[in-house]
C-alpha cells in the first residue's frame, strides 16, 4: 500500500518526498501497535481553559480496530469528553534504549459513550480480556465504555520512519464478519480453556514469543491477539476469516503449522 504524508498535518513529519526505509510498513506497524498496546495517554480538550490535557488509560479495540476505553464519570476526562468528545491517542511501544527509537501511534478523532445494552456487553468482553485487570471497577455505576471514531493517525517509527495514515489504513471493514464476531467470545474461551497447548504455540511459534501463560484476547478478519501478563502478542491469519467456522479452520490450521515448525 503506497503510503504519503502530507506535511503539516501533525509534528514530527519527515518531508513528504523524502525516501523512507525498505523495512519500514507503516499500515502493519500502525495496526499492530494499535491491536497490542494496552495502555495510552489520553488528549482532550479542557472544559474549562480550552487547554490541551493529558491523562493515563488502559485501552482495547473493537473488532474492527476502533479504539474503546472504560472511564469513570468522576474523572476529570470523562468531563472534557462529555463537554467535546474530539480526543488523541498515543499508544507507544516501550524498549531498552532510546525511547524516541520504538514505534508509536496517535489516534485522533472524536468518541461517543456506549449506551446499546447488546454493543456494551460484547465490548466489555473484549476489554476484559485486554485488560483482565479491569474487573474490578468496570461494572461500577460510574464507569461507562466509550469509543473512538477514527478520523486519522500518524505512525512515528523511530527516526527517519514517520507517515501519516487515513483511518481506512487503521480501521478494518467488518461488514462481511458478523458470524465471527457473534462466535468470537466462544471460540476464545474455548482456547483458552481446552487448548492451551495450541496457544501456547502460537505465541512462541508463530509470534516468537518467550514461554509464559499465554492466552488469546481477540480476534478480528485479520488476525488474534495474546497475553501472557504484561506480554502481549498478535498472530496474522494467512487469509481473511469471517465466519466462526473459518475460525476454527483457520486456528486448526496454524497449530499444525506451528507444531510442524517447532519439530
Amino acid at each position: 500500500m503506497d503510503i504519503k504524508t502530507q506535511p503539516g498535518a501533525m509534528p514530527g513529519n519527515i518531508p513528504e518526498n523524502a525516501p523512507q526505509p525498505a523495512d519500514f510498513k507503516p499500515v502493519a506497524w500502525a495496526r499492530d501497535l494499535l491491536r497490542s498496546v494496552r495502555t495510552a495517554a489520553l488528549g482532550t480538550i479542557d472544559r474549562n481553559t480550552g487547554h490541551p490535557v493529558t491523562t493515563l488509560v488502559t485501552v482495547a479495540t473493537d473488532t474492527d480496530g476502533s479504539p474503546i476505553i472504560s472511564i469513570s464519570n468522576l474523572s476529570s476526562h470523562t468531563a472534557n469528553l462529555k463537554a467535546d468528545p474530539r480526543a488523541s491517542l498515543l499508544l507507544a511501544r516501550t524498549g531498552k534504549g532510546d525511547p524516541l527509537a520504538h514505534p508509536r501511534l496517535t489516534v485522533l478523532g472524536a468518541f461517543e459513550k456506549i449506551t446499546d445494552d447488546a454493543t456494551r456487553a460484547r465490548l466489555r468482553g473484549r476489554f476484559l480480556l485486554r485488560n483482565p485487570k479491569s474487573q474490578i471497577y468496570i461494572d461500577f455505576p460510574d464507569f461507562s465504555i466509550w469509543r473512538l471514531s477514527v478520523a486519522a493517525g500518524h505512525l512515528n517509527g523511530g527516526f527517519a520512519r514517520a507517515a501519516d495514515l487515513p483511518a481506512s489504513d487503521l480501521i478494518i471493514d467488518v461488514a462481511d464478519a458478523a458470524d465471527l464476531i457473534a462466535s468470537e467470545a466462544g471460540a476464545i474461551a474455548h482456547m483458552n480453556d481446552d487448548h492451551a497447548e495450541a496457544v501456547s504455540l502460537y505465541a512462541t511459534v508463530l509470534a516468537g514469543e518467550d514461554p509464559g501463560p499465554w492466552r488469546m484476547t481477540g480476534a478480528d478478519p485479520e488476525g488474534f491477539e495474546l497475553a501472557a501478563g504484561d506480554r502481549t502478542a498478535r498472530v496474522l491469519f494467512p487469509e481473511r476469516v469471517t465466519t466462526g467456522d473459518q475460525l476454527h479452520k483457520t486456528l486448526v490450521t496454524m497449530v499444525r503449522a506451528a507444531r510442524a515448525k517447532a519439530s
